[in-house]
């Protein structure tokens, strides 16, 4: 789809007139418009779109929906009838009131062109911009940074589960890509094995079986990573994404040897911060603070915390579930150094602060650090992050 930027306009006349006779003191939509305009513009997603095509939908618009449908907590069809149907949010958007909107696919394919852009980025920062030439963000203020867990969309599985999901997505995967070059090379057992979606109810519980059926499930893969490599294979088969989940996922989970493939015990598998715990999400992490466990990753957030100005995020950084809090605050800072928005003071949780930090903080920076560092425990037993 080609960009065609559309110049900036004030809000339909009719729009404003219904808008303020339903909403005579505002609302945060309309605060939002009267306040900061349009915010985006069409021109700073230039790179984003192809110079030829089918007109896009505008993209400062979409980004504009973007950031009132995280407010509201709604989907992608819940805020494309709101476009719709509210008038609020006309008014915000600078519509006419009887504009029909776009379809609630185009919210998910404007989100993959930030991420395939690499400019998921680009929202937060133009927004930061806004704010600090209106006098809402302080320089050498004061911040404070903490973590949350994020879930992934999938499943938390056994590792018999996921190795036996593993090479069913891979199939499908393949399936779809190049199905002439699987269909005579796919085994007459494969279809019931993995034919439909594998359940932990119904896979064995005796352990003995459990193993059995996971080193079947290896031999079934390897019998595929040998057809992959034979000479003549496709090069859009062999070097499919799907085919490095499979390589990854047997090389933690099976042995090879002379004796043939053995499965691996809990204990000779990797750490939990590099075992693969599904293949629909290889960078789903297994991990626990605290009381809460999840299969994710983790998200630091930096905001301002000054008492007479507005909290505001400033920075946002995700690592795997498994990340140690610790070793994030020295790329937090060298971020906020490169933004010119470093504080005077960071407030952290014991879980980042470690005495070089103060020190390193302090001297390169001109931070302090306020928090206290983590309390010392002896013996604690490590938690185990999966199951056989």
């Amino acid at each position: 789809m080609s960009l065609q930027p559309e110049p900036l306009e004030a809000v339909p006349a009719e729009t404003v007139r219904v808008a303020r006779a339903a909403f005579p003191h505002g609302n945060i939509y309309m605060r939002m418009r009267d306040e900061l305009g349009r915010l985006y513009t069409d021109e700073e997603f230039t790179a984003l779109f192809a110079v030829r095509g089918q007109p896009a939908e505008a993209p400062w618009r979409l980004a504009m929906v973007s950031i009132m449908q995280f407010l509201d907590g709604l989907s992608d069809r819940q805020a494309a009838d709101a476009v719709r149907g509210r008038i609020d949010w006309k008014y915000a958007l600078g519509l006419a009131l009887e504009d029909s909107g776009f379809d609630a696919s185009v919210l998910s394919e404007f989100r993959a062109r930030l991420v395939a852009g690499q400019a998921e980025a680009q929202l937060l920062e133009k927004m930061l911009t806004v704010f600090q030439a209106k006098g809402w963000l302080k320089a050498r203020g004061r911040q404070r940074t903490d973590a949350t867990h994020v879930l992934a969309a999938v499943r938390k599985l056994s590792l018999l589960v996921t190795v036996g999901e593993t090479l069913r997505c891979v199939l499908n995967r393949l399936a779809e890509a190049e199905p002439d070059w699987l269909a005579p090379r796919l085994q007459p057992e494969w279809r019931d094995r993995y034919g439909h979606r594998l359940e932990e109810s119904r896979l064995p519980k005796d352990s003995a079986e459990r193993q059995a059926l996971a080193e079947t499930i290896g031999r079934d893969g390897l019998h595929l990573w040998e057809a992959l490599h034979v000479p003549g294979t496709p090069e859009t088969v062999r070097w499919h994404p799907a085919v490095e989940v499979l390589r990854q996922v047997w090389t933690q989970q099976y042995d090879f040897s002379e004796d043939g493939l053995r499965w691996r015990q809990l204990d000779e598998m990797p750490p939990a911060a590099k075992l693969i715990n599904s293949p629909y999400d290889v960078e789903a992490r297994i991990s626990k603070k605290r009381e809460t466990s999840w299969s994710g990753t983790k998200v630091h957030f930096t905001e301002t915390c000054d008492d007479d100005q507005p909290h505001l995020i400033l920075h946002v950084l995700t690592t795997a579930a498994t990340t140690n809090e610790g070793e994030t605050p020295e790329r937090i800072h060298a971020d906020l150094a490169q933004a010119n928005r470093l504080p005077s003071e960071h407030l952290l949780d014991a879980g980042y602060v470690e005495g070089q930090l103060i020190v390193d903080a302090r001297e390169q920076y001109g931070i302090e650090i306020v928090g206290r560092g983590p309390a010392r425990r002896v013996g604690r037993p490590k938690p185990k992050t999966a199951s056989i």
